[in-house]
Order: C-alpha cells, then sequence, then structure tokens
C-alpha cells in the first residue's frame, strides 16, 4: 500500500468542493485540514469528509493555520484566482508541497516571485492544469513525440465556454468572476488551452515563449443577458463591462512557432478548447474530433466531413500510455482529467520529486493574463514574455520519470 499523504484544502467554493469530492474517492489521501473564509462551506466540507473518510477535519478561515500544521504534507489550492500565488508562496515557505488550481496571474511581479521563492526554498509547486491530462490531449503529445506530425508549426486553443450565468449571479454566489470582468480586460483564463500546447512544444525544456499580441473585442454579451434574465431595471443591465467578448492572443515561440489563444466566455456558444495542433505530416482539430495524416487523407481535402470523429479508428495505436492503463472512476472529475492531475500531484509529493507541471511553467502560463492586459490596453502591441528560467530553458534537464511524466512515452 502507497504511503499515505496527509493533506489540507484551501478554497472551498464549487471548484474546491468538487475537488475536495474527487481526492476523498483516491486511495493513500487523508483530508486533515480544511479552510475557507466562509464558515459555511468549511462546515459543508467537513461534513463530506467525514460522511466519505470518517473522519473529522481541522476547519479554519485563515490558510496560515494549516501551513503550521507539521502533519500536512501538502496542499491544494482552489481560492479565488487573486489568492492563488501568494498562498503558493506561502505554502512553499513552510515546507508544503503545493498544488494550485488554475487561472491567470494579476501582474508579472508575482510570477517573479513565486519562481524566486521556489529557487530559495526548493518545495516543488505544481499547476493543477488538469487539460495536461486530456485523453485527446495526451494522444496528440504522444503521437507528436513519435513523430506522426513532423515538425510542428503551428497550435491553437480556447477557452470557449458559456459563462454568463456564472458570471452575472457573481455576488449571490459568492464568485469572484463578475469583479474581474467588470474591471479588467485579458486573457483571463489562458492555462487550459496553453498548458497541453506548451507541452508538445517544449516550452521551457528546449523552446521558450519568446512575445505576444492580444486584441479585444466589444463587451455586449453580458448586457444583453442581463437585460434578458432580469430586466433593463437591473444595476448590471448597463454596466459598461470592461472584459471584451472575446478576446485573441498570438504567441510567438522561439523556434518559429506560433500560438492562437481564444478567450469566449459571453456569447451564445457551445462548450470547446477548441484544440489544433498543425505539423508537416499531420494535423488535429478537437471541435470536429479528427486526425489528418498526410500520408492517409490526402483525397479527403475537399470532403472532410466524411472524415470528421475519426480519431477513435487511431486510438488502439495511438492512446498516450496513461490513458491505456486508466479507467475513470466515480467522481473523477472531468472525465478522469481532475482524479489524473490531482494523482501526478500526490505522486510526486509521496516520492519527493519534481512535479510535471513545475513552478516555472506555472509563472510563464499565467503570466499570459498580464501580458495580454498589457498588450490589448496599447492597442495590440506586441509585449515580451519574460524568460523566468533565467536562460535554463535551453538545457534544462527532463522532470522525473514516473507514470504521469509528460515529456517522454513508451
Amino acid at each position: 500500500m502507497e504511503k499515505q499523504l496527509n493533506v489540507g484544502i484551501i478554497g472551498l467554493g464549487g471548484r474546491g468542493y468538487f475537488l475536495l469530492s474527487t481526492i476523498l474517492k483516491m486511495e493513500g489521501i487523508l483530508v486533515t485540514a480544511v479552510c475557507d473564509k466562509y464558515e459555511d462551506r468549511q462546515q459543508a466540507a467537513a461534513k463530506l469528509v467525514e460522511e466519505t473518510a470518517g473522519n473529522t477535519p481541522f476547519c479554519t478561515g485563515n490558510y496560515k493555520d494549516i501551513l503550521k500544521m507539521d502533519e500536512i504534507d501538502a496542499v491544494v489550492v482552489s481560492t479565488s484566482w487573486a489568492d492563488h500565488i501568494h498562498i503558493a508562496i506561502d505554502a512553499m515557505k513552510a515546507g508544503k508541497y503545493v498544488g494550485v488550481e488554475v487561472g491567470g496571474a494579476y501582474s508579472l511581479n508575482e510570477c517573479w516571485e513565486l519562481v524566486r521563492t521556489y529557487e530559495k526554498t526548493g518545495v516543488p509547486c505544481m499547476l493543477l492544469e488538469n487539460c495536461c491530462y486530456g485523453r485527446e490531449e495526451l494522444m496528440v503529445l504522444n503521437m507528436v513525440k513519435k513523430g506522426l506530425f513532423g515538425e510542428v508549426v503551428h497550435c491553437e486553443g480556447g477557452y470557449r465556454h458559456d459563462l454568463r450565468k456564472e458570471i452575472t449571479y457573481g455576488r449571490e454566489n459568492r464568485h469572484y468572476r463578475l469583479a474581474n470582468y467588470m474591471h479588467r480586460n485579458c486573457e483571463n483564463y489562458p492555462t487550459h488551452e496553453l498548458g497541453p500546447i506548451a507541452k508538445i512544444l517544449n516550452i521551457n525544456r528546449g523552446n521558450q515563449m519568446l512575445s505576444l499580441v492580444s486584441v479585444a473585442s466589444k463587451a455586449r454579451g453580458l448586457n444583453e443577458y442581463i437585460r434578458r434574465e432580469e430586466g433593463a431595471d437591473h444595476e448590471l443591465a448597463d454596466y459598461p463591462f470592461a472584459q471584451g467578448d472575446v478576446v485573441t492572443t498570438i504567441i510567438k515561440c522561439a523556434h518559429g512557432e506560433t500560438i492562437t489563444l481564444t478567450l469566449d466566455t459571453t456569447l451564445p456558444r457551445f462548450y470547446s478548447r477548441g484544440f489544433l495542433v498543425q505539423g508537416t505530416k499531420a494535423m488535429f482539430m478537437e471541435d470536429n474530433r479528427s486526425l489528418f495524416l498526410n500520408d492517409e487523407h490526402g483525397e479527403f481535402e475537399f470532403n472532410w466531413m466524411e472524415q470528421w470523429n475519426n480519431v477513435e479508428k487511431y486510438r488502439e495505436k495511438y492512446d498516450h500510455p496513461i490513458w491505456r492503463n486508466y479507467t475513470p472512476g466515480e467522481d473523477a472529475g472531468h472525465g478522469g482529467m481532475d482524479e489524473l492531475v490531482l494523482a501526478a500531484f500526490f505522486d510526486s509529493a509521496r516520492r519527493q520529486v519534481q512535479v510535471p507541471v513545475d513552478v516555472y511553467d506555472m509563472a510563464a502560463w499565467m503570466s499570459i493574463t498580464a501580458l495580454s492586459e498589457q498588450s490589448i490596453a496599447m492597442g495590440g502591441l506586441p509585449v515580451a514574455v519574460p524568460d523566468f528560467t533565467n536562460g535554463r530553458w535551453v538545457d534544462r534537464e527532463p522532470a522525473p520519470e514516473g507514470r504521469y511524466c509528460l515529456h517522454k512515452v513508451d
């Protein structure tokens, strides 16, 4: 049996509570402490732990109480976006492995502070980017690593998700997105799409992002939705929301690749992460679940609808080893991605090794939010992406191998 890990959960809103339910089904994990500034959330989490695992966790409204607990091996941070990095910094200083939910950074300074804290303490910090463990993303990564795509030239991804209801009722639900959409204009949620692409392009390990440009459309979607759902007299019906309905960000990489990211969360649409990878030998497109292989599909150039949903034909041959050996359990979260990313984090903490999505990844991916905000404010002018590795990206050693490794396949 694997060594038991004592874990603290910090932040118990909708996402934190959902992660807690997943963690409680995982072997070898004991949720020892829970934290949220709202007492009702603390009590709901404690009740879930008691009913599921049988123990009564320590409850607190101050995350520093958990960081002081000697018995805590690792913490999972699922608070509001603005709190992620400074809690991660305090956790590293306290000697705790820390896994941090996704979101964007508010400034480059906090990204640099995150990196410097890791370099000073040596305590690993992992961004819990679940999409890095999505089945399609890992299958494409596997194919890229095996050379099936040739040389990758261009990638695309997006957070294309109708969040109008969640944003509009942010005050009632105590959700932080509303304030962000009222006051900021940026690519506010970049890592779902960027994370898997960064692993495909070896960002921070042989490649890096150099610069970006970002532009935002006008903001009209939330106003229309509020007027329709709540009426023209609602206090936000005519509010001048800062966040553009569609934000497009283009990133240039050191080896010439381009990445296009799209944020699209306040207009009616279907859910999509818009994952697309183009190489000299193949192309993958998420939205129609298709693989275009140069040696097989040339004759379908003008009849590609006949090949939509052809991914399953290649599953047995090219499925990533992680998914070949995995069956999602109950409450695995997002089809299994949540369980896998948490398992990767806990596996690293248990073995006391570096995490597969490390602090340099976290800083680089999260920095896109602050950088896009600058570029949009300047009318789409290019801005430089900092090198948080200070030049070590050229020949950084790979992360430790293991069952959740993201840089090597069998």
